[in-house]
Parts: C-alpha cells; sequence; structure tokens
C-alpha cells in the first residue's frame, strides 16, 4: 500500500472514529507532512459535505472524542528533531500541532469560498442602503428627497427648506411663522438622512424611522420633536427653549447637548445614551438625569441606567455596524433595516447567541454575514431578500 492510500485509509477511518492510538499517531504524521498537501486539499474537499461545521473543529476530528493523544501531546516538551530516521514520541506533537494548522486553514479557506461563491450566486441584489428619505409637509404634500433636485424644496409660513448636494435638509426662518405647521421627515429600510432644524441643531435619521416637528420648531415655549426609530442629536443651546425628544415611552429634556435615542417600536426598550451635556429622561412614573457616558434604559415603566461606550451606540451615524456584546437578534434587526431583508430563525434559540466585531455598513452584504457567523454556531442561508439562520 503506498503512502497516499494509506493516508486515504486513515482519513476514512478517522471520520468514523475507528483508529486505534498507534493509527491517529500516524495519521497525524502523515497530515503534517509537506509532502502531502495537495492530498490533504483533495480529501477536505471531497469529505466537506460529510462534517456537521456547527459541532466541528480541527481538534475534535484528529483527536477523537477520547482525546488520548491530545492529552499526551500537552504533557510532553516539544523539541526538534535531531534523529529524523526514529520518530520519538516527541514528534508526535509536532505533527499534531501542524496538522491542526494545516486542517484548520484549510477547513476554512474551503468554508468560506465555498460559501461565499455560494451567497454571491443568489444576493448580488441585495445593496447596502443611502442617503434618503421622504418629507411630508404640512399642506399634506410629499417629496421624495432622492428624487428631489438640489436647492429650495418648499416655503411654508415663513419658513424655507432647502436640499443640498451633500443630503442635508435645511429649515430656515425667513418670515412670521405660524403654529401647527407639521412637517414628517421618515426613512424606509435601507435609507438615512440629516436635518439641519431652525434653531441649527442637527439631527440624523436612521433607517426605518421618523421625526415630526413643527416648521418653526418653537411652540408654548419649548422645541419639541418627535421620534419614531433612532435618531442622533447635536442640540443647539438655547437656555430660554428647552429641547424635548418624544418617544412612545419616554420623553428627553435638554438644553444644548449630543445624544442619541434609539426607539424601534419593534424592539423592547428605548435607549438614550449621552456624549456631552446632561439630559433628563421621563416616563409617566418615573425620570433619570444622566451624563456623558451613560445610557438610560426604559423598559415598561423602569428606567435604568449603565455606563457604555458611547461610540457603540453611535456607530450607525458613523457608518459602522458594531456588534460588539449585542445578540444575534439585535444584530439582524440592523442588518434587515439597512440592507432592507426580511430575517427567518430555523432556531429561535440562536436569537440569544452573542455577537463580536465591526464592519462597515457599505460592506457588501457577503462580508457583513461571513463576519457574524465567523466562530458561531449558527450560518446563514439568503434566498431573495429573506436571510434564514439556521
Amino acid at each position: 500500500m503506498t503512502e497516499n492510500q494509506r493516508l486515504n485509509l486513515l482519513f476514512n477511518r478517522q471520520l468514523q472514529h475507528l483508529n486505534s492510538t498507534e493509527e491517529k499517531e500516524e495519521f497525524l504524521l502523515l497530515m503534517a507532512d509537506p509532502c502531502n498537501k495537495e492530498q490533504v486539499k483533495r480529501l477536505l474537499k471531497s469529505y466537506w459535505e460529510a462534517f456537521d461545521e456547527n459541532q466541528f473543529s480541527p481538534a475534535a476530528f484528529l483527536f477523537g472524542d477520547g482525546g488520548e493523544i491530545l492529552s499526551k501531546i500537552q504533557s510532553e516538551n516539544i523539541y526538534p528533531l535531531t534523529q529524523p530516521q526514529r520518530r520519538p514520541k516527541r514528534w508526535i506533537g509536532i505533527a499534531a500541532a501542524l496538522a491542526i494548522i494545516i486542517f484548520g486553514a484549510s477547513l476554512f479557506y474551503l468554508k468560506r469560498s465555498t460559501d461565499l461563491a455560494s451567497l454571491a450566486d443568489t444576493n448580488t441584489h441585495i445593496t447596502p442602503g443611502s442617503t434618503g428619505a421622504t418629507l411630508k409637509l404640512a399642506n399634506g404634500k410629499t417629496i421624495k428627497l432622492s428624487d428631489a433636485v438640489n436647492g429650495e424644496l418648499a416655503s411654508e409660513a415663513g419658513v424655507t427648506i432647502t436640499k443640498t448636494k451633500n443630503g442635508l435638509l435645511i429649515y430656515e426662518i425667513k418670515g412670521t411663522t405660524l403654529p401647527d405647521q407639521i412637517n414628517t421627515l421618515s426613512t424606509n429600510n435601507g435609507e438615512t438622512y440629516q436635518v439641519r432644524l431652525p434653531d441649527g441643531s442637527l439631527v440624523w435619521l436612521n433607517a426605518a424611522s421618523s421625526l415630526s416637528y413643527n416648521t418653526a420648531l418653537v411652540h408654548s415655549g419649548k422645541r419639541s420633536v418627535n421620534l419614531v426609530g433612532e435618531a442622533y442629536f447635536e442640540i443647539a443651546k438655547d437656555k430660554k427653549h428647552p429641547f424635548i425628544v418624544k418617544t412612545g415611552t419616554q420623553e428627553v429634556e435638554v438644553l444644548g447637548t449630543h445624544f442619541n435615542v434609539n426607539a424601534y417600536a419593534d424592539e423592547s426598550t428605548t435607549k438614550t445614551t449621552l456624549l456631552e451635556g446632561s439630559v433628563k429622561i421621563k416616563n409617566k412614573t418615573d425620570q433619570k438625569i444622566i451624563v456623558p457616558g451613560e445610557q438610560a434604559t426604559v423598559n415598561k415603566d423602569n428606567i435604568s441606567v449603565d455606563k457604555v461606550n458611547t461610540e457603540y451606540a453611535i456607530a450607525w451615524k458613523n457608518g459602522v455596524f458594531r456588534f460588539t456584546d449585542k445578540t444575534l437578534e439585535a444584530g439582524m434587526l440592523e442588518v434587515a433595516r439597512w440592507y432592507n431583508v426580511q430575517v427567518i430563525y430555523k432556531r429561535p434559540e440562536l436569537k440569544n447567541e452573542l455577537l463580536g466585531g465591526r464592519i462597515s455598513k457599505y460592506a457588501n452584504i457577503n462580508q457583513v454575514l461571513k463576519k457574524m457567523e465567523l466562530a458561531k454556531a449558527f450560518k446563514f442561508t439568503v434566498k431573495g431578500r429573506e436571510i434564514i439562520v439556521e
């Protein structure tokens, strides 16, 4: 029997966990031999479909469930070979290490290239979000901003509304204003937009969100807006006119500050994260004041305050998905809104899997999904505009 035939035999036996301790040692040596590199790659490709990739690890395959060889390797010192002809047991440690590296790297390469090629065939039509929104004026007229020409869009009750080439909506008071002239700026899935209010305050609106406000902004001594979804605010200072952000579960009151509010209807909590200044959060039963670096979470009637990394909260504004310490469900909600896709869970328990890492929101969706999938106990399948998690 040739060495190639022997490696084929031992590989098949290892798949079935039939190799003896001596055969496993021989198998490791053959796997680590550079002369067998091409054959190892062919074997891996041929047998890849036999692996349960969610449970599979190179070490488990190479050493078997008993782990007796691995224990032996860990208990020995590993030295370079001084007498190649003898193959002492210390060489098994070197062979094992090399085999894991070769085997693991080959698996990763094969899995990644196969999966990406498969994904590329099915989801090339899924593109990242872009700048866009719809503006509803007080008279009921709607303007799709991505289609509108740059320049003045409308003039209502003493207020002019202008669109810039950089995707900024600007409100300016030009004359006598009227009360109760409500405008609504809304984004669909896959859209984001920025608005400068008449007082100079800037608001970045995330995907699937809406912001309603009086065109003159100030009414009854207050600057007030209503938010559904998520927005980042940089509020111009005005001690005479506090700025109020209302959501379905809370009110945020500020004088001049930078903060982020996440108030999506399909999420169980509302989160307000403060970067600069001071804000007061209140609901029907409680109120809290938070300082920079803190996040207030409203869950039903309760308001809790925690120290957080504020960069994570505003990553979306900066064009980044930040998945650190987020559950799979929370991460996929962001992906679904931005890429305008639907997420289906074949195993609901996976929703609580914790993620990590960061990636550009303008990356190909293949890259985003593989980043999330890396080293986790789930995989994604894309069918049309559906992402199936299993």
